[in-house]
């Protein structure tokens, strides 16, 4: 297999003040088809260079010479490399992510009688080339929605006047949680028991329930029948140390019984945060997984929007 090293002066300025230049330097390639840009990356990965402002190279040739072991030069293309240096990540050491989040769009109908959203622009694309450079455009557009739409996530404030707003909710409780995932899309009842729960530890999970209602999001039947977590279920979460719990169905509650909200009330009761209308639970495995939900900071107010997300397991 043919190789290839990079012969180059190199010019280095670095934001926080200073510089470094080099004469005659050589470096491997992975390829011979890579752009000053991109061995000028090569040689600060090589170097370890940090707070580069800018790398200029001259007296650039490539030629058909043996690698010498240069740092940051693998078998994997310049592409992969440069992105796991940006991320820090490796790809193997993050599992796949799984959306389980409903898309909002304007019109979107999430739960009978909540308003839609709608979408408007506050600039367009076109009126903004009056105040930009040319070739520059921006849109910057305005969304009215309620807090409950699409895939949201309910806070102690959403039921009760003194409870945690959205703003002071804890990132640990939100992000990486470990996912419990209970199956009931055959279930012949839709009500989900506290029975259906005793086989597992529940202390700091995420319970999310699968009952495959989703199917019907967006459409008229998502709002008749759906399933939902009993009374009894919901303090048997709360007295097993669940720090989330999540539904892919109408409501955590039987909004056909009248207007009492049990589990809501047990739940945001206890701090455990509500997530509703998830999507995609198939896809997740019933141990392993960790998921994540995280609403914007906003003080004052209960519910709102997430992109909830689960990252499978490695392997």
């Amino acid at each position: 297999m043919t190789e290839y090293r990079a012969a180059f002066d190199a010019d280095i300025e670095f934001v926080n003040g200073g510089g470094l230049q080099a004469q005659g330097f050589r470096l491997d390639l992975p390829s011979a088809e890579l752009t000053e840009a991109q061995i000028g990356e090569l040689l600060v990965r090589h170097l370890g260079l940090a707070m580069v402002g800018r790398v200029e190279l001259s007296n650039l040739e490539i030629v058909e010479e043996a690698h010498k072991g240069s740092r940051g030069v693998g078998a994997a293309s310049t592409d992969a490399a440069a992105s796991a240096a940006r991320t820090g990540v490796a790809d193997a050491a993050r599992g796949e992510l799984v959306d389980l989040s409903h898309p909002i769009r304007a019109g979107l109908v999430t739960y009978p009688g909540i308003p839609a959203p709608t979408i408007t622009p506050h600039l367009t694309r076109e009126a903004s080339r009056d105040h930009y450079a040319p070739g520059t455009e921006f849109a910057i557009d305005i969304i009215a929605m309620a807090g409950n739409t699409g895939t949201y996530l309910d806070s102690p404030f959403h039921r009760y006047a003194e409870g945690g707003d959205l703003a002071s909710l804890d990132l640990d409780t939100l992000v990486g949680v470990p996912a419990e995932v209970f199956r009931f899309t055959d279930a012949a009842t839709r009500g989900i028991p506290a029975e259906a729960f005793l086989d597992r530890d529940l202390a700091g999970t995420a319970v999310l329930l699968h009952t495959g209602w989703s199917r019907h999001f967006g459409t008229p039947e998502y709002a008749h029948g759906s399933p939902f977590l009993t009374e009894a279920g919901a303090q048997h979460l709360v007295d097993a140390g669940a720090v989330i719990v999540g539904i892919d169905a109408l409501n955590i509650d039987d909004t056909e019984s009248g207007g009492t909200r049990p589990a809501h009330s047990i739940l945001l009761a206890a701090g455990v945060h509500v997530v509703e209308h998830l999507t995609a639970l198939d896809r997740v495995p019933v141990r392993g997984a960790r998921f994540t939900a995280v609403p914007p900071r906003v003080e004052g107010f209960g519910t709102f929007p997430v992109r909830a997300f689960a990252e499978l397991p490695v392997g």
